[in-house]
Order: structure tokens, then sequence, then C-alpha cells
């Protein structure tokens, strides 16, 4: 007797095993299965913390208010500090891929923290997101199909049409300003390959380190020329102190400044002792935070509200990576186990508005946006943000080139700058 209802026992328990492995992963709710894991990549220490802050910040809002759930299932979401350095960046990666077992990658900050995750992530099949790194050749000469610049942009993508419109507006010459890296290439490229093509002429380009203390010789330098106007590609604290430069040498009403994204970008307007400074200065960007939609003003009164501050467009970037990771997983009912058909899902989704304005993915995996023509102004409540000026739609990564012509030339580099030749 004992004998057999051992063995009764011990037929029903393989029963039950086999019916669990052989289950479907879960039905439309999900009820089966446990969390989607998401690794956030982000520096939360080093030159660039306040940026992953903000990005950490607009990426929790959106689980926040959606209660970390979709389709049915809960979204564990892991935060590992990059402290912007490529190396600690690729570490991080593949703790979260290898030892947390994530289902996707978002982020990093800055070209060369997503340049070394995507030469990892391109041996494995897991989804990298990159809402943030706008190194051009991400999505262009070295993309691979897991690799996604949702809710993202190419540094040269939105500086593209303003260098056209700079050259409308009778600024004939300019002299430029960028940081001496990828990024400030890539952007300050875009603006001088259009701006020329348009039949103005660049005097001088000048090129600052990363982590520039003093900018006097560049402003020294740019008086001499006496440019119509200056184009100046900077981000962070180096933004701050040029900020602080222009207002000592007296700049502001003597030479007019075009500026970059995100040298008028949220995360440094705030840090401005004197935001009069930047009012009135022109820019280009795929966000403006000033922009009047319901999708941006209810972004911005809701991070206001949980943060205290106005949004920069990494938390806008991080904000809109989650709506459209959102709208994917629902469409594959939760299902982000099968990474083909959630990428493929991903490829589909069409915003019909975001906290940047409608947008979805080329073929090559980078958005077709919206790009703005921004001023800075003051609010009502004393702050500074960019309001639009003229709205450039269904911008492309490639302009109006053909794709396949753009992609035989290279990368914009200090060396490849279309229309500028020093020696003229």
């Amino acid at each position: 007797m004992r004998r057999g209802h051992g063995m009764g026992f011990m037929l029903f328990m393989v029963v039950i095993a086999l019916a669990i492995g052989c289950a479907p992963a879960g039905g439309p709710s999900g009820g089966a299965r446990g969390p989607i894991r998401i690794g956030v990549l982000a520096p939360a220490s080093g030159a660039f913390a306040a940026n992953g802050q903000d990005m950490v910040r607009g990426w929790e809002l959106w689980w926040k208010q959606h209660g970390n759930r979709v389709a049915g299932r809960e979204v564990q979401w892991f935060h590992e500090d990059t402290a912007s350095n490529p190396d600690v960046t690729l570490n991080k990666a593949r703790l979260l891929v290898e030892q947390r077992g994530v289902h996707m990658l978002v982020g990093p900050l800055a070209a060369n923290e997503g340049l070394a995750v995507a030469g990892y992530i391109k041996g494995t099949n897991v989804p990298f997101f990159m809402p943030v790194v706008s190194a051009d050749d991400l999505t262009q000469r070295q993309r691979s199909p897991n690799i996604l610049r949702v809710a993202g942009w190419t540094s040269s993508q939105v500086h593209h049409p303003f260098g056209e419109w700079a050259c409308k507006q009778g600024y004939k010459t300019i002299v430029t300003l960028s940081y001496d890296f990828a990024f400030g290439h890539e952007v300050t490229g875009g603006f001088v390959n259009t701006y020329t093509d348009a039949g103005c002429k660049v005097l001088e380009q000048l090129w600052n380190p990363i982590n520039e203390q003093d900018f006097s010789p560049y402003l020294t330098r740019i008086q001499a020329l006496k440019p119509d106007a200056v184009f100046v590609a900077q981000s962070g604290a180096p933004a701050i102190r040029f900020f602080q430069a222009w207002a000592q040498f007296g700049l502001k009403d003597k030479i007019p400044l075009l500026a970059n994204e995100t040298l008028v970008d949220q995360h440094v307007l705030r840090g401005l002792q004197n935001p009069d400074i930047v009012v009135g200065i022109i820019s280009a960007g795929h966000y403006a935070e000033g922009r009047e939609s319901p999708a941006t003003q209810e972004f911005v009164k809701a991070y206001m509200e949980a943060y205290g501050d106005i949004p920069s467009y990494y938390a806008a970037a991080m904000y809109t990576a989650a709506q459209w990771l959102t709208q994917a997983i629902e469409a594959v009912q939760g299902n982000v186990e099968d990474q083909k058909a959630f990428l493929d899902a991903i490829r589909k989704v069409e915003l019909k508005d975001s906290p940047f304005g409608p947008e979805k993915l080329d073929e090559y995996g980078n958005p077709i946006l919206n790009v703005y023509i921004r001023r800075v102004e003051r609010r009502p409540d004393g702050r500074v943000w960019n309001v639009v000026l003229e709205t450039i739609p269904n911008v492309s990564q490639f302009w109006k080139w053909d794709p396949e012509e753009y992609l035989k030339r290279p990368v914009y580099s200090r060396d490849y700058q279309p229309g500028f030749n020093p020696k003229k």
C-alpha cells in the first residue's frame, strides 16, 4: 500500500512537470511568464552624471505612469552606472546580459560607449536600443539588425537642415567652434555640408578638447575673423563655460550665435547663473520642450511635477523610447523572448506624436523625425526654454541624398568636412 502510494505520487509529479515544461510561454496576458527584464545603461558618476540622471528620470517616469507593467507582464529594469567610460559600459552590458539575463538593453549616453557595446552585442541576438547615442555610423555603415535607434537620432541628422537654413537667413560667412571628437565632428560636418552647398562660406573651423576650461583664445580668434555668425557645438560643463566666456567677451549683441541641439539643452540652461545670456539664441533640434503639442506639454508638466526641472532632451529620449517599446511589446502580446518578432514589431511602430513629435524608423534603423528651428525664450515662471520657430518634417538621416550614394562617402570627421577648404 505504501509503495503504491509512493509510485502514484511520483507519477503525478512527473505529469505535472511535463505539463509545465510543455506549456506555452503564456497567452496574451503573459500570466505564465516572469517579468520582462530591461538593462539600462546611463552614467550616474563622472562628467556626464547630470545627463545620465535625466535619462534615468525620463525612463522611470514612463514606467511609473504605467504601473511598471505592459501586456500583462511586470517590467523590471536594472540601471548600471557607466561613468561615461566605454570600458566600464562594456563590462556593465556584459553583466546585464550574461548575469542578469535581460531581454534587451537601452542606452547608453556617449558615442564611444555605444560603439563599445555595439561591438559586443552584434555577436548576440539581444536587442539593443539607443535613444541617446548619436554616432552616425551605428545606423549607417556599421548597422546591425539587433541595434536600433529607438527614439534616437544621428548627430548630423538635425544639423543638415540647419546649415541650409542658416545660409538662407543671410549669414554668408561663418566660423565653427566644436568638440574635437566624433560627436562634434559629425554635428559640425552635417551643418557645414549643407551650409556650403547652399552657397555660403566657412572661414575657419576651431576645435576644442572635450573638457575645455578656457574658451577665451577661441573667442579672440572669432572676433578677429569677423564672421556673419558663429556655429557652436558643445554640451555639459564645457557649454556652461563657453557661455560664461561669451558673456565676458560681450559678444551676445555683436555676433549672432547659432547653436547645436545640446548647447542650449535644458541640462545646460538650468546650470546658467544668468539665463539672460542665452535668450534669443537660435538652434536646431529634434526636441523642443516649448513645442505647443499635448504630447510634449503633458510630458513636461508630469516631469516637472515629479522632479522639479524642465525635462532635457535626454529625459525626453528615454521617455519616448519607453513609449516605443511599450507599443512593440503590446504588438507581440508580451512575448519579448521571440527576439525576431519583437524587433520586427519595433520596426513597425509609428508614433503619431510623442514628446519629440511623430517618429518612425527608416530601413536602416534610425528615426525619420521632425527638426525644429528653435529660439531660447523666457517662460512666465522666469525659466528659459526652447520654443519652435519653424518645423521641418520627415527629416531622414540621409537628408536629401540617396542613401546608397551617401554611404559611399566617409563618415564626417575632422578631416572630412565637405565644403570647407582651409586653403581657400
